[in-house]
């Protein structure tokens, strides 16, 4: 793209406190990190799919796979460990230069081949540095507060909201999780996909935006794939 190679970086640590052992756990006949796998491979963007693991399943699970294996460090695994070191350690396993990298998320199996490609023709129609796909959020923050202690709603709402319908209210959006694409120089310099600046938004519907934290969210996906299928 633009003269310049992609690498997608799929990050799937072993551990799960809500949810265990999600990324391999069976949706709609196959692991779940497998829908992401095969999306990556048929972007017509993406030169080069890696996962960043720890676990040993998922190694075995790849091995006649047309992905790459990167062996993640146990500190880079843990329940805190953020995004930018997991994949600045995967780029720099990576004997090639890329241009750019793409950020594909597990968690995210709704999300198919044609999402990532919508979103790297976002990217090169705004000449962007980065893109993030979003979607519509389903309930309005402006409805949303913090309780206190004794669960009062005294001051629960801001008096400008109260009576509005919600369909009256602005809309809002929030990061879906499943795409991030970013200049892998900006990226390091930046150290953060959420760039100052050059940064667009891929916008997706809520249907392909389910970001599997909980077994509610994997039954929830498991439905509206099936719904798709069939």
């Amino acid at each position: 793209m633009n003269n310049k190679t992609v690498l997608s970086v799929i990050p799937a640590r072993s551990g799960s406190k809500r949810l265990p052992r999600k990324n391999m756990l069976p949706l709609c006949g196959k692991p779940l990190i497998s829908w992401t796998i095969e999306a990556s491979l048929a972007s017509s963007y993406i030169d080069r799919t890696v996962v960043s693991t720890d676990d040993s399943e998922i190694v075995k699970l790849n091995e006649d796979k047309k992905v790459e294996i990167i062996n993640r460090p146990a500190e880079l695994a843990t329940d805190e460990s953020p995004t930018f070191p997991v994949v600045e350690h995967a780029l720099s396993q990576i004997g090639d230069v890329f241009g750019y990298v793409a950020l594909l998320q597990p968690t995210s199996p709704l999300r198919n081949q044609h999402h990532i490609d919508e979103a790297f023709e976002r990217l090169i129609k705004k000449k962007a540095d980065a893109v993030i796909s979003i979607c519509e959020s389903d309930h309005s923050p402006l409805w949303s507060n913090i309780l206190p202690e004794d669960g009062n709603l005294n001051n629960f709402l801001n008096a400008d909201v109260k009576g509005i319908r919600s369909q009256d209210l602005p809309k809002y959006f929030r990061v879906n999780g499943a795409i991030f694409i970013i200049k892998v120089n900006k990226l390091l310099e930046e150290k953060s996909f959420y760039l100052k600046s050059s940064i667009y938004s891929y916008i997706m519907s809520k249907q392909h935006s389910v970001d599997i934290d909980d077994r509610f969210d994997f039954i929830l996906a498991e439905s509206i794939m099936n719904s798709i299928r069939n």
